[in-house]
């Protein structure tokens, strides 16, 4: 088992793992996630992170780390696109890889890292904070566009 901070060479991967993230999803086309890892990979506080097993891709997260002009200019972290592929579901690779990630968050000084999912199913919720999230200190609000 292998936890990295994903690589261009690693986006097809996270795009056949994205699939299972949200089954109804357009799938973007190779080229335009191209474009779009071109983008955050010019932003150091952008990462996409990653669980290989052998050289399988099994579950990712993206992560934004975001510069604070409070809490003593610690900065703090959103968790995005948390997914598993279906097939290595309920082993213990999802948590493992955001213990990583909330480590390394730790790590670079951060103050906390805010975490949101649509789905509303106990047992999710139950895995999100057996990783050490709390769903109940804040409340989060969505804000879209009209046309979607």
């Amino acid at each position: 088992m292998e936890i990295k901070k994903l690589q261009k060479a690693d986006l097809e991967g996270l795009l056949r793992l994205y699939r299972h993230l949200h089954l109804d999803d357009e799938h973007l086309e190779f080229e335009k996630a191209s474009e779009i890892w071109a983008q955050s990979a010019k932003n150091d506080a952008i990462s996409y992170w990653g669980l290989f097993l052998k050289s399988t891709l099994v579950s990712s997260c993206q992560l934004v780390q975001v510069p604070n002009l409070t809490r003593g200019g610690r900065p703090y972290c959103l968790i995005e696109n948390v997914v598993t592929h279906p097939e290595y579901r309920n082993r213990g690779y999802g948590k493992t890889l955001l213990t990583s990630v909330l480590d390394y968050v730790w790590s670079q000084g951060c103050y906390k890292t805010m975490l949101m999912t649509g789905r509303s199913e106990e047992s999710v919720l139950e895995f999100y904070e057996r990783v050490g999230f709390n769903g109940r200190e804040k409340q989060a609000f969505i804000a879209k566009p009209s046309n979607i």
